[in-house]
Parts: C-alpha cells; structure tokens; sequence
C-alpha cells in the first residue's frame, strides 16, 4: 500500500484520529488492526486502526480492509474515491447491482460477530477518536484525566455486572462472563491506588455514565439477555483490544507498573485472542436463536451502547474544560 498509492496512508490517518496528519506510512498489522506511523503537529506516532470487518486470519484480507478503510476515510473527509473504488452503481462502465435479494443472503449467510462488527464499526470508530480518549491515546492527558477515566468505568462496570451476574446460571451466557473477566474489583484497586482510600466518596458519574447506567439496568429488569450481551460486547471486548493499547501507554506517560491498571490486566483469563474467538462463537450462537426483528434490535443496541461511550468522553472533556 506505501507503493501504489501513498496518498491512501495519509488520507485514512486523518479519517481515523490524526486529522492534522502530514505524512502517513504502514508500518504492520497484527489480526486486529493496522499501524501507520503519522507524523503531525504532536510528532511521530503509531495510530492502531481496527479492521472493518473484525480479526483477520488470512493475507488476502489484508487488502479488503484497507480498501474499505480507505472508501470510510474518502467518505468521512468528503474526497471521492478513485474510480475502480467507486461503489458499483458510481462506474462510467456501468457494472451491474446485484439481482435482488442477493445482499440479504449474503447477509443471511455471515457469521452474526462479523455483522455486529460491520453494522457498528462507524460508530465504535467515533467513540476511539472522540477528543478525550485522542488525548490519551496521544500522551496529552493528565494523570488526572486517566483518574476520571477510571472512576467513570467504575460506574459503568458496576451497572454491567450486576446486569450479568442474574444471568449466570443461563447456559446462554456462560461463554460471555467468566469470572476471570470480571473487572470491578480491579477498578476498586485502581481507584484505591490512584485517588486513596477514601476514592468512593471523591469521585462521581459524569451525566452521560449515568445515563448509560440506567439504561443497562432497564436492560437488566427486561431480563433480556441478549441486551446485555450488547452491552457486555461494546466494553469487554474494547478492553480486550484497544485497551490493552491504552494500559501500555498510560504506563509508559504515568509511570504505571500494575497498580493503577489492574482494570487492563487479563492474565487469569488466559489467552485473550482464544478467549475472544470464544466469545464470537457464542455471538454467532446468539445470532442464530434470535429472529430477525430481535438481531435488528440487538444490533440497535450496539450502537446505543457505543454512542453512550462516546457521551462520556464528550462529558469528560467538558468536565475537563471547566475545571
């Protein structure tokens, strides 16, 4: 991709974080996202951006998601993709649309994780470039932003496991919420570490964690498992991932060893990418026993969840604006 079309590099650099991206090269990949080494006005730094359509295992998808990276980058920047890019309708030699019902069985047919991915990827790439979480990502966050940080996942998690904890004697949930996943415990000794013994009564949900809160235990009197597989997915899986992204960095900037991260240590869960194909196997199980108007809703909920997310952070920078 650095050879045929370098100007692809920058253009998904700025789509995905670094909008003020001058140059822009891939430097890896790894089954969760690619690298590209971006220099701006901050300097050289690595951006990590998560394949479309989920993990990948083989070479020829390397190049599927950059190309579908590169059409959201040209989307979201307002550039028009080149033409053999083009969406199919778009071409000058007119190639044909699929017969109908030809999208809905290709639909039919793919596993319900990659759906889930597919159908919420905009929105999960919103809430990792919302301003708060780009100052992280980017060591321009105080050590008190990581606190506030922290104490809102505390509110977050402590609404989410009480949510999966009725529903750990369903067979149905058992892949998703082992104990080792568990994080409140490790997000009490952060906070003790971090802010002192008397944490609790120093720290507060920002109005959007709160909102989020309330809507998972709605979810949770519902007694609607796959809601809260919904919101369980858009957060352990996010720690699994980028989150582990976000531990080293946060320890590098903050002079971090265990204490203070432990909410992004995993190591009882053992191997987290076996651990992860696990937990989309169970997806792709969900997906088959719901119908089709309860896989719309649940993927609905996705993206509520996601956008709640991306609410907090807006919350912290405003918290943080008025300080």
């Amino acid at each position: 991709m650095n050879g045929d079309h370098p100007e692809d590099n920058l253009l998904i650099a700025r789509a995905f974080g670094r909008p003020g991206a001058t140059a822009s090269t891939m430097v890896g990949l790894n089954e969760e996202a690619g690298i590209w080494r971006v220099t701006d006005a901050d300097g050289e730094q690595d951006l990590a951006v998560a394949w479309p359509s989920g993990p990948i295992s083989e070479r020829p998808e390397i190049r599927r998601e950059v190309v579908v990276l590169y059409k959201t980058a040209c989307e979201r920047l307002g550039v028009t993709p080149r033409e053999e890019h083009k969406p199919a309708a778009e071409h000058s030699h007119g190639t044909p649309l699929p017969q109908d019902g030809a999208a809905d069985s290709e639909a039919e047919d793919k596993a319900f994780s990659k759906v889930i991915r597919e159908t919420s990827w905009s929105d999960h790439s919103d809430s990792e470039g919302a301003g708060f979480m780009d100052d992280i990502m980017h060591g321009r966050a105080s050590r008190q932003d990581y606190i506030d940080l922290v104490a809102q996942h505390f509110f977050m998690y402590e609404a989410l496991e009480v949510a999966a904890e009725q529903l750990t004697a369903d067979p149905a949930f058992a892949d998703f919420h082992p104990a080792a996943l568990v994080r409140k415990s490790a997000l009490e000794s952060d906070l003790a570490y971090l802010i002192g013994d008397d944490w609790r009564e120093r720290i507060s949900a920002v109005p959007a964690t709160e909102a989020y809160a309330t809507r998972i235990r709605e979810i949770a009197a519902e007694n609607w498992l796959p809601g809260i597989v919904a919101h369980h997915y858009t957060r352990y899986l996010g720690d699994l991932s980028g989150g582990q992204m976000i531990a080293k960095l946060v320890a590098k900037q903050h002079d971090l060893a265990d204490a203070g991260i432990e909410f992004y240590n995993f190591t009882e869960l053992g191997s987290i990418p076996a651990f992860k194909n696990t937990y989309r196997a169970g997806l792709d199980r969900l997906g088959v026993s719901m119908d089709d108007a309860e896989r719309k809703r649940f993927l609905e909920e996705v993206r509520i969840a996601y956008g709640f997310n991306t609410a907090v952070f807006v919350d912290l920078s405003r918290q943080k604006a008025t300080a």
